[in-house]
């Protein structure tokens, strides 16, 4: 049996009468196998997709059989979407890739095990092989792959806030590293977003450290901020939880009135018309699902990003 067949992948193999023992169709698995039996499991060639591949350029930042990390610039949909057809990193994966693609659950397709928001830029790691999938998946699943993102934030993160000393599931470690634990759901009114609530929805932690700080007295942040989870959303959830929003950020943020006397008026006005949630994944590291070397890659800031940083430099 081959081991990087995925459970609802050998159950669909059934149904579709493509295993046997000793010879004989298996219609149910009902039994472990035994020693002695001969198990005989017929993959059939992966089909194309009915999604088209598109000649999109990509920012690859490394390739081999197994896999492909690349640098997905802001404003580029992960994967096909009711309002996102076509344009997306799955498009322009199916175009680069083209033959290398060996087949994931059955479908030349790649192998999607996470996802950034369309409006945040940085580092995935795609699988192109079904082996590449279940160990790339596996790690996700135990929050052992390392993730670290570049972010931008209003005020200032801070153990000496009493504000924050006061707020549910919001702490400092060693370092004036924020750490925010708070579970995530969908909001109730609006499907399109996460909340915080508590005794309910999904575990997540995110830890944030100041790498900068801007204005007198300080009023926007260049965070470093890394992953013990991944919830969708989770990072600009837990930042303006923490009464921290992403500059930029329309769902969680919003744009906020500053101290004419804290920034300059051009770094005011470059904040104030920043077009999306300044975030960015600028680092990744995971074992190889194949070699089971450890890898780690980085991406540089985007354009519209360092040219924020730039003007509050000023």
């Amino acid at each position: 049996m081959d081991a990087n067949l995925s459970r609802s992948r050998l159950v669909k193999l059934i149904e579709q009468g493509a295993v046997s023992l000793d010879g004989m169709p298996v219609s149910e698995v009902k039994t472990k196998a035994q020693p002695g039996q001969v198990w005989e499991i017929r993959v059939p060639e992966a089909v194309d997709l009915e999604t088209v591949a598109e000649d999109i350029a990509l920012d690859v930042v490394y390739e081999d059989a197994a896999l492909i990390v690349v640098n997905k610039p802001a404003g580029m949909v992960v994967h096909p979407a009711p309002g996102s057809p076509s344009g997306t990193l799955v498009n322009a994966l199916l175009h680069h890739c083209a033959d290398s693609l060996s087949g994931i659950g059955g479908a030349k397709r790649p192998g999607i095990v996470h996802r950034i928001d369309k409006e945040t830029s940085g580092l995935l790691v795609v699988a192109k092989t079904d082996e590449a999938h279940h160990g790339l998946a596996a790690q996700f699943e135990k929050h052992t792959v390392e993730r670290h993102y570049h972010a931008v934030c209003y005020g200032t993160p801070d153990a000496a806030d009493p504000r924050l000393g006061g707020l549910a599931g919001v702490g400092f470690e060693p370092g004036n590293i924020l750490r925010v634990t708070a579970n995530l759901t969908r909001h109730k009114t609006d499907r399109q977003r996460q909340a915080v609530v508590k005794n309910a929805g999904r575990h997540a932690v995110t830890r944030a450290r100041r790498l900068e700080t801007f204005g007198t007295p300080p009023t926007i942040s260049l965070l470093e901020c890394w992953l013990e989870t991944g919830r969708t959303h989770q990072i600009r959830v837990h930042m303006a939880y923490a009464g921290h929003s992403l500059v930029g950020d329309p769902v969680y943020g919003g744009k906020r009135k500053l101290a004419k006397t804290s920034l300059s008026e051009a770094a005011q006005d470059a904040i104030l018309s920043f077009p999306r949630q300044a975030l960015h994944a600028a680092s990744l590291g995971f074992l190889h699902p194949v070699s089971g070397e450890m890898h780690r890659f980085e991406a540089p800031l985007p354009q519209d990003m360092a040219d924020l940083l730039e003007i509050l430099r000023c």
